[in-house]
């Protein structure tokens, strides 16, 4: 019995041991640069009086952590950053060879168009869509901005009927997000699902997303352009899919190809400094940055006027 109890005393000591040792290890990333980061950032929040930072997250060196302010919901409206998923899916349907950026609008959605349609939109490629080069005036089927109940209950007949604007050639640029609304039914006709569901099984699930809800259009379409909800944590994910050249850990969910035609052509995460970082922000304060030099990728949400840009590549 004095052996048992002695061996049982062995055992807990040992175990203590290496709990302290582990422990030692933990708060070693106390000197890690992405505690280092986050401590500055929540300096530089505290001096921004209209700032408004529910969250903030950051990779580096194979750590990936998150710093909330105050009590929120950790699931937030990512607003604008939506449409980098949306251009996501779009490379996932490219790679499955379900799709081609040169398809036509009014091809794919042939059998759904509106018995009468602006003829503009006869020529308006997938890839025109990502770009924006569309007709439309500046801001046109924004929800987070405008009044929804006044683009009644069809988007799509309300968007395809709206006046074309008369200074528009086929390389204009009109910032709408009835664009991405457009790609999200190109999206569900492709695969022949829901957009949210389709990037659940090849982006949500395998980047091990905790949760994700987009809103909808009255007709149960997604919106494409904005409200997804989603946490900061799982916006660094994706943007690790591009920092890393289409992998997540060891995991393939874009081409190589896919990838760098994005960053070429600034298909929503725009480069800035001739590649020095590139990002997407949201309406209201959202942003999600990667820095490849630095293996880093930023992500954070809020409401406010957040101007946490230049922290990025320090």
């Amino acid at each position: 019995m004095k052996k048992i109890t002695a061996f049982f005393i062995t055992l807990i000591f040992f175990l203590f041991i290496i709990n302290m040792f582990s422990c030692k290890t933990e708060n070693k990333q106390d000197n890690a640069p992405t505690v280092k980061f986050l401590n500055t950032f929540e300096n530089e929040l505290n001096k921004q009086k209209n700032a408004n930072v529910f969250s903030v997250s950051i990779y580096q060196q194979d750590a990936l952590q998150t710093r909330y302010f105050g009590k929120n919901n950790p699931c937030q409206n990512a607003y604008s950053i939506a449409k980098v998923y949306i251009v996501t899916a779009i490379g996932l349907l490219v790679d499955q060879n379900l799709l081609s950026i040169d398809e036509l609008l009014v091809d794919i959605l042939a059998d759904e168009l509106p018995e009468t349609y602006n003829d503009a939109w006869n020529n308006t490629t997938v890839e025109m869509l990502i770009l924006h080069n569309v007709g439309l005036e500046e801001g046109f089927l924004d929800i987070d901005a405008h009044d929804s109940t006044n683009f009644g209950e069809d988007y799509l007949k309300y968007i395809l009927t709206a006046p074309i604007r008369e200074d528009f050639s086929f390389q204009s640029y009109s910032y709408t997000d009835a664009s991405y609304y457009l790609l999200s039914r190109i999206i569900e006709k492709k695969c022949g699902m829901g957009t949210d569901n389709f990037l659940w099984k090849h982006l949500f699930y395998p980047l091990n997303c905790k949760e994700a809800a987009w809103s909808h259009c009255p007709k149960g379409h997604v919106i494409g352009a904005t409200g997804l909800y989603i946490r900061s944590e799982d916006l660094v994910k994706l943007g690790l899919v591009y920092l890393n050249g289409g992998m997540y850990k060891n995991t393939r969910i874009l081409s190589q190809n896919w990838v760098q035609k994005v960053l070429d052509n600034g298909y929503e995460l725009k480069s800035h400094d001739n590649g020095i970082t590139f990002s997407k922000s949201g309406m209201n304060g959202q942003m999600l940055i990667i820095v490849p030099s630095l293996n880093r990728v930023i992500a954070w949400l809020g409401y406010g006027h957040n101007n946490f840009e230049s922290l990025a590549t320090k």
